[in-house]
């Protein structure tokens, strides 16, 4: 379990000074000792930087939000040692009520001492309402300075009490260019070049997938080989497995990734949307979930400038259900290549929200009584059903007659826009308009 109370030095007095056997992980040796080695990070840590903005004064609370491996741990530790405040960890996943109070009383008696507490609580997003309401009478009395980590979304998993309460800085995944300085940076602690070709060199850092703690776990891999040749890409290919694609089915990733397929197939880019339908399946999306999501781009995108795509879209999911994994996936490819595709129009969408926006505004108003059926004497009487206008008894089929609330002033929800098939509905519309004026007129 993650030390609760000390930081790790606060320990030296007990633990042996026997140099140990081994030396420690690539990752331990590596840690930058100041912000300023952070790698990666520039736009928080750079002269401008947020963070280092916010080091000229009094530094608040912090949420950091970021993927794993991209130094949210080290910045929280090296910003401990920058405010001299003391610094204490702990882990959302194994920290319970009572290790709280006990962490909050500490730090108490520690402040009255004269000294300040960093708590840094990793994976925060793990702690329900109440334990993340138990942080803020300590945050506000000045008991502790939270820095907290997570992955997910914090608007999503924290309380908005908490949020008020501290700034929220996002940490963004390490670049190409951020692995090959890690890399440099790990060959020299190592004192020998890494036995890799050029081409080999770059699938080494796309493997740890923007991780920097899982580029060097990979590093210390290939040194340990003891390679007397450049190792090509096949060969490392062989020798190593690809770090699976970060990716939760219910959290912030999933979100992000659905987003980024639905506005590629809006933004006509079938490479994209491929790309982005791939991730997702790699990932373990669930293939009927993603259906659904193609078939509601079908409808709200695609509209009726295509009237065949929500029908595309639903012989692909049965498709699918027919051949299942992984074979029926090729139908959901073969739907957003066809979205993608098509003429857009959000026209009837547009429309169909419109629509309920007044229905719900004028949701009492009565038909006009002309359209309503009259199957008894009394009814009749009160005129219903008097003046209806039969369209096929129309030359052109087409009557003209007014089918909203008397009194309404007549919307208009559908414009159909210029492309597909929607550019046929749009001139059926005008004809459509211009009768009516002119029978409105006789």
């Amino acid at each position: 379990m993650t030390d609760l109370f000390d930081s790790p030095s606060d320990k030296s007095a007990v633990q042996s000074t026997a140099k140990p056997a081994h030396p420690a992980p690539l990752a331990d040796r590596l840690r930058p000792a100041t912000l300023d080695d952070v790698i990666g990070q520039d736009h928080l840590l750079g002269p401008d930087g947020a963070l280092s903005v916010m080091l000229n004064g009094a530094m608040p609370s912090l949420i950091l939000w970021g993927p794993p491996g991209v130094g949210k741990t080290t910045i929280a530790r090296l910003l401990a040692d920058r405010t001299g405040l003391h610094f204490v960890q702990i882990s959302a996943i194994f920290t319970g009520v009572a290790d709280l109070r006990k962490v909050f009383e500490t730090a108490r008696n520690r402040r009255a001492n004269g000294t300040g507490t960093l708590l840094f609580v990793d994976e925060i997003h793990r702690f329900n309402k109440a334990q993340q309401d138990g942080f803020l009478p300590h945050m506000e009395d000045g008991t502790i300075t939270l820095v907290g980590a997570t992955t997910e979304n914090p608007s999503f998993e924290l309380n908005a009490a908490l949020m008020s309460r501290a700034q929220v800085l996002t940490l963004q995944r390490l670049t190409l260019r951020d692995m090959e300085l890690m890399t440099q940076r790990a060959e020299a602690e190592l004192g020998t070049k890494l036995p890799l070709d050029g081409p080999a060199r770059e699938a080494l850092q796309e493997m740890a997938d923007g991780d920097g703690r899982a580029l060097l776990n990979l590093l210390e891999q290939v040194a340990a080989w003891g390679a007397k040749t450049p190792i090509d890409r096949d060969t490392l290919a062989k020798r190593l497995q690809r770090r699976a694609a970060q990716y939760d089915k219910s959290g912030d990733s999933h979100y992000n990734l659905i987003s980024a397929l639905h506005k590629s197939v809006r933004g006509s880019d079938p490479d994209a949307a491929l790309y982005w339908l791939a991730r997702m399946l790699k990932g373990g999306e669930d293939p009927r979930y993603l259906m659904r999501r193609i078939t509601r781009m079908a409808v709200e995108d695609v509209g009726l400038a295509d009237p065949q795509a929500q029908a595309f879209c639903l012989q692909a999911w049965e498709t699918y259900e027919r051949l299942g994994s992984p074979e029926g996936e090729q139908s959901l490819g073969n739907a957003v290549v066809y979205l993608a595709l098509a003429p857009k129009s959000n026209a009837g969408y547009a429309a169909f929200k419109a629509a309920m926006k007044q229905a719900g505004e004028t949701g009492s108003e009565p038909p006009p009584k002309h359209i309503l059926n009259a199957p008894t004497r009394m009814m009749k009487e009160q005129g219903y059903g008097a003046g209806y206008a039969y369209d096929h008894d129309q030359a052109d089929g087409f009557s003209g007659q007014n089918y909203f609330p008397d009194g309404m002033k007549r919307p208009v929800y559908y414009v159909p826009v210029d492309r597909g098939f929607e550019r046929e509905l749009g001139r059926r519309v005008d004809w459509l308009v211009d009768q009516r004026a002119k029978r409105g007129k006789g």
